[in-house]
C-alpha cells in the first residue's frame, strides 16, 4: 500500500473512490498508516466518511480527521502539530480529506443521574440495557448476552472499561447495578471478570451469570443480538443505554481509529471502529446520544422501515467530549470484538471431535473416495483447524479459505437407504464455534438484498445413521462454513431445478451399490468476482458425485454459472448446469482430484469416443442428458 500527499491534480481521479476500493484500500490504509497520524497531539481521529461543506454531507467520500482544536495554519507550529493535506493519495488514487474539530472520550469520565429504574437497580433475571460494573467501578452498561465460543456458557457483553479498568484482574467480582447506583456491593453480585481486550479491536471485556437469570432481550428494544453485522455509511442504528435510555443515530464514518485517554496507567490507546451521529427523525429527549453510563451499550442495526433488527452494528465505547456542539458516538466492529473474546451471539452447539459420525468418511463405498487436495497457491489461504486442513462436521468435512471466508470444497456421505425426515423449524445460521468468526461470512451479508444462504452439503443428504446422528447432522448443516451465497432465483430454481436434483438422480438413473453416495461439491473463486459488502460473490459452483456399479468406483462432475450482474441489474437469467470432466474442473478450480477419481470419470471417457462433443458443450436440459 503506498501513500502520500499531493495536489489535487496528482494520481488518478477521485471518480476512482468505489465501494470496493473503499473497502479493499481505503480500509487497509487507515489501518496501516492511521496511527502515523493520531501521533499529531492535535488529531483524535481518522476514518472515512462523506465530505462535508457548511456542516452538510457532500456525498463525497474522504479520509476525515478529527482535531482537538482548528486553528490558521500560521498558528499549528506553536501548537505542536501540522497542516492536514488536502488531498492524500492512496494506492495512484486521489482522496481528498476533511478535517472537523471533534474530540472523544471514554464514557466512563462522569458518570450521569439521567435514567431512573429499571436500569438502575438490581434486576433478577437481569436484562441487556441496565447498569452493571466491575465491583470497585462506577457504572457502566450491560450490551447483551453473549455465548462462549468453545463450551457455550452465557456471558455479559460490556467495555473493558467497565467490567475491567486499569487495576482489576480477571476473576474480580462484577456487580449489577454499579456500584455508583447501589454500594451494596455485597448483595449484588453478578458474575465475575472472564476476558478481557483494550486495543485496536475494540474496547470489551465479558463476566459469567452465576448469581442471576437473564433474558438476552434488550430492554425497550425488544430484540436480542442474533447476528453480527458490519456498518456502512448512512446506516441507521439505535442503542438502549444506562443513561440516555433508547437513542438513534446514523453511521457517519467507518473503518475510524479513535484516540482515547483511559487515564493513568493505562494512558492513551487507539480503539478501532465506526462512528454514529444523531438521526434528525429522533433526536434523543435530553439532546445527547450518549452521556457517562452508557458505555457497553450495543447499537442494533435498524430496517428501511426503521425497525429495530436482531443485526448488532457496534458496542459502544466513547463519546464527545464537554464543549463540542454537536452530538457524536464512537463503536467498535462486533466481528473483532467477538473474536478477541471468543464469543458468538447465539448458544452454540458444542462439537465433539472424534465422535462416530463426524467428518466425511473416504471408505464409505466399497472403492476409496480421498479428499481433493489443493494447489499451492490454495493451500496457502487455507484455515487449519487443529493443525489440519480438514474441518469435520456429522457426515461432512470442508476446506474454508481465510481470504474468501468460504469453502473451498465441502464432502459428504449420503446414505440413501437409510435418509430420514426432519424439520429445519427452529434452526438457524450460526458460526461454527470452534473457528473465529472473521474467517466465516456471516449474516450481514445477507440483510435486505436478494442473495440467499445456499448450503452446499444438502441439509436433506446428511439426514441418515442414527436419530442422535442425524439430528447432529441436521444442525450441523447450518453452520456458515457451508454456506455460500447465492443469487435467490439461483438457490430457489437449483432447489426445484437441475442442479438441486443432481444427487436424487443418479439414484433413480443408475443401479448404485449399497444405495451410496460420495458428494464433493462447492464454490469456484475468480479473482475478478463480484465485491459485496466485503465478500467476493462466487459465480460458479461445481459438485462431483462418485458412487459404486458393477463393481467399479464412477465419477460425474457438474459446472453451474451464476449470474452476478442481478446484483445491480436486477434481471432474471437462467442458471446452466454443465457436465464436464474431473480435469477440467481441477484447471477451474485449483483442486487437485485422485488419480482413482479421475480414472472412474466416465464422461471423460465419453469425450474421447464421441470428439465432436468436445466441439460445441451445450447445458444439460434434464437428467435425460447426462452421460451416467
Amino acid at each position: 500500500m503506498s501513500a502520500k500527499t499531493a495536489p489535487p491534480s496528482a494520481g488518478k481521479p477521485r471518480s476512482a473512490i468505489t465501494p470496493e476500493f473503499v473497502e479493499a484500500k481505503l480500509k487497509t490504509f487507515i489501518r496501516s498508516e492511521g496511527r502515523r497520524y493520531l501521533q499529531d497531539p492535535n488529531i483524535t481521529s481518522i476514518g472515512i466518511g462523506y465530505k462535508k461543506k457548511e456542516g452538510q454531507d457532500t456525498g463525497e467520500i474522504a479520509i476525515q480527521f478529527t482535531v482537538g482544536r482548528k486553528a490558521a495554519p500560521e498558528a499549528l507550529a506553536a501548537m505542536g502539530t501540522e497542516l492536514i493535506p488536502a488531498v492524500i493519495v492512496v494506492d495512484g488514487v486521489e482522496v481528498p480529506t476533511d478535517v472537523i474539530q471533534r474530540r472523544f472520550e471514554p464514557d466512563f469520565k462522569v458518570v450521569a443521574e439521567t435514567a431512573g429504574p429499571p436500569r438502575k437497580t438490581r434486576q433478577d433475571p437481569i436484562v441487556p440495557g441496565i447498569s452493571v460494573s466491575h465491583v470497585a467501578g462506577s457504572a457502566g452498561t450491560i450490551g447483551c448476552i453473549v455465548y462462549d465460543r468453545d463450551d457455550g456458557t452465557p456471558y455479559i457483553l460490556s467495555n473493558w472499561h467497565v467490567l475491567h479498568g486499569p487495576d482489576a484482574a480477571v476473576g474480580d467480582t462484577i456487580v449489577q447495578p454499579g456500584p455508583y447506583d447501589d454500594n451494596r456491593v455485597q448483595i449484588n453480585r453478578l458474575g465475575k471478570l472472564v476476558r478481557s481486550y483494550l486495543g485496536v479491536a475494540g474496547d470489551c471485556a465479558v463476566a459469567t451469570l452465576e448469581d442471576r437469570a437473564f433474558d438476552p432481550t434488550i430492554l425497550d428494544l425488544g430484540v436480542r443480538v442474533e447476528q453480527l453485522g458490519e456498518a456502512e455509511l448512512g446506516d441507521k442504528v439505535v442503542k438502549s443505554g444506562r443513561t440516555t435510555a433508547v437513542t438513534h443515530g446514523i453511521v457517519t464514518r467507518i473503518h475510524t481509529l479513535t484516540k482515547l485517554n483511559y487515564g493513568p496507567p493505562v494512558g492513551e490507546q487507539t480503539i478501532g471502529g465506526f462512528e454514529i451521529g444523531l438521526d434528525p427523525a429522533h433526536p434523543p429527549a435530553q439532546g445527547e446520544i450518549s452521556m457517562g453510563g452508557d458505555s457497553g451499550s450495543v447499537w442494533m442495526f435498524k430496517d428501511p422501515q426503521d425497525q429495530v433488527t436482531k443485526v448488532m452494528a457496534g458496542l459502544h465505547f466513547a463519546g464527545e467530549g464537554p464543549g463540542n456542539p454537536d452530538e457524536y458516538a464512537v463503536a467498535a466492529y462486533p466481528a473483532s470484538v467477538f473474536e478477541k473474546l471468543a464469543i458468538v451471539p447465539q448458544p452454540v452447539t458444542v462439537l465433539q471431535p472424534g465422535a462416530r459420525d463426524l467428518g466425511f468418511a473416504p471408505d464409505f463405498l466399497r472403492q476409496r473416495v480421498d479428499l481433493p487436495r489443493l494447489s499451492p497457491g490454495l493451500a496457502a489461504d487455507v484455515f487449519q483447524l487443529d493443525g489440519s486442513d480438514v474441518i469435520p462436521y456429522t457426515h461432512f468435512s470442508l476446506a474454508l479459505s481465510r481470504s474468501r471466508r468460504l469453502a473451498f470444497w465441502v464432502a459428504w456421505n449420503i446414505d440413501g437407504s437409510n435418509l430420514r425426515k426432519l424439520s429445519r423449524k427452529g434452526l438457524k445460521f450460526v458460526f461454527d464455534p470452534r473457528l473465529p468468526t472473521d474467517v466465516q461470512v456471516g449474516d450481514a451479508l445477507y440483510a435486505d438484498n436478494r442473495l440467499d444462504r445456499g448450503h452446499i452439503a444438502r441439509r436433506a443428504d446428511l439426514l441418515w445413521g442414527s436419530d442422535t446422528a442425524a439430528r447432529q447432522a441436521n444442525k450441523d448443516s447450518f453452520f456458515f462454513t457451508n454456506i455460500t451465497p447465492q443469487m435467490d432465483n439461483f438457490n430457489q430454481s437449483s432447489l426445484g431445478g437441475l442442479w438441486g436434483r443432481l444427487e436424487d438422480a443418479v439414484f433413480a438413473e443408475v443401479d448404485v451399490e449399497d444405495v451410496r453416495v460420495s458428494v464433493i461439491g462447492g464454490p469456484i473463486f475468480h479473482d475478478d468476482d463480484r465485491l459485496f459488502r466485503g465478500v467476493k460473490i462466487p459465480r460458479e459452483f461445481y459438485k462431483v458425485l462418485a458412487y459404486g456399479e458393477n463393481g467399479r468406483l464412477q465419477a460425474r462432475a457438474f459446472l453451474l454459472t451464476q449470474n452476478l450482474d442481478q446484483l445491480e441489474l436486477l434481471e432474471l437469467k437462467e442458471f446452466k448446469v454443465y457436465q464436464i470432466t474431473l480435469t477440467e474442473l481441477e484447471q477451474r478450480s485449483g483442486l487437485i482430484f485422485s488419480s482413482a477419481l479421475k480414472a472412474a470419470d466416465g464422461f471423460a471417457t465419453h469425450l474421447d469416443t464421441v470428439p465432436e462433443a468436445a466441439l460445441r458443450r451445450l447445458p444439460l436440459t434434464s437428467v435425460a442428458s447426462i452421460v451416467w
